[in-house]
């Protein structure tokens, strides 16, 4: 079976500075991947750089989304293809109510205008499953919403889109502990065998909710170690520094 998501070698630069160097993992259709490292690791860049950022330049490699290299697609054209992001710092847009936000951008990924009473049945069957209120949807896209309310927005999203490929880019940033178990359940009902989720997070403790199938660290613009959830706890006991080391002896032998 071919694999949902190949990143093979990716070396990717910011304003001429590289931050990945040498990416490499594969997700698979029906899995959680776990991706974690420090500040600075290059995270946030991967996911960009998947949805397509122009500023993010990759150099060297390959990024395949079902079997196709999606190198030189417009994000547009990803998201139509099933690749969606939940960013880290969702933008607030005053006067543009979730619901025209949600059936536009439905619309624009299914290539045809949704029906309203087809749309409303969606919603409302995703509100439900996600126990959010239905007067969620008359209020303006993150226009003075928690740091709670932008995360179970980006879940409806991910609900209402039914992407192939979800890549939630630390979902649990500015998460108080309820928040963090409504948005990690929101997450789990979500879990499918035809959907892979790339789960970006500087914590472990987002994975006390959900447990992924694979946990990759990320150190200097590469991944040094994948494993279990078991890899997780590993981190939270030891911290990233010994897998810094790590990282530093492979540019060592690199360069010589």
């Amino acid at each position: 079976m071919t694999p949902l998501l190949v990143v093979d070698n990716l070396h990717v630069s910011v304003e001429g500075k590289e931050i990945l160097k040498g990416l490499t993992l594969t997700v698979h259709a029906g899995q959680v991947h776990a991706l974690m490292g420090p500040n600075g690791s290059g995270k946030s860049t991967l996911s960009f750089c998947l949805m397509g950022h122009p500023k993010y330049k990759i150099s060297q490699g390959h990024l395949l989304y079902n079997g196709q290299d999606v190198a030189g697609l417009s994000p547009d054209a990803r998201a139509k293809a099933g690749i969606f992001l939940a960013f880290q710092y969702p933008t607030a847009i005053p006067g543009v109510t979730i619901a025209n936000f949600l059936r536009t951008a439905l619309k624009a990924v299914r290539g045809e205008e949704v029906p309203v009473r087809e749309f409303r049945q969606l919603v409302k069957n995703q509100l439900k499953a996600l126990g959010i209120q239905d007067g969620f949807m008359s209020r303006y896209v993150n226009d003075g919403f928690s740091g709670g309310e932008k995360k179970r927005l980006e879940i409806l999203q991910l609900a209402v889109l039914q992407p192939k490929l979800a890549v939630l880019d630390e979902t649990d940033s500015g998460l108080d502990i309820d928040a963090l178990k409504v948005v990690a359940a929101g997450i789990n009902k979500l879990r499918s065998p035809e959907r892979g989720i790339l789960l970006i997070t500087h914590y472990q403790r987002i994975l006390n909710y959900i447990k992924p199938d694979v946990v990759h660290v990320l150190v200097d613009g590469s991944v040094v170690k994948s494993g279990g959830a078991d890899l997780a706890l590993e981190l939270e006991r030891q911290g990233y520094k010994g897998f810094e080391t790590v990282a530093q002896s492979a540019a060592v032998n690199k360069v010589t």
